[in-house]
């Protein structure tokens, strides 16, 4: 997979759509979660949101350049 991607002459890292693909699939789950009353249950929810999303792409960028 190469590192760049040409869109108009215009050079973008080829994480960006894995950034954007994580970060709608961390709004959905964090709308899940709020949903059913999981983040009573957290210690501090703003850190488990930044773990949750850092996971996320981690997996996914991991997917692409593992």
């Amino acid at each position: 997979m190469p590192r760049e991607m040409d869109v108009g002459g215009i050079l973008f890292p080829s994480l960006l759509p894995i950034l954007m693909v994580a970060a709608a699939l961390y709004l959905l789950l964090d709308w899940g979660l709020a949903r059913i009353g999981f983040y009573r249950r957290v210690w501090h929810m703003h850190l488990f949101r930044l773990a949750l999303f850092s996971i996320i792409f981690g997996v996914l960028g991991s997917l692409l350049y593992g």
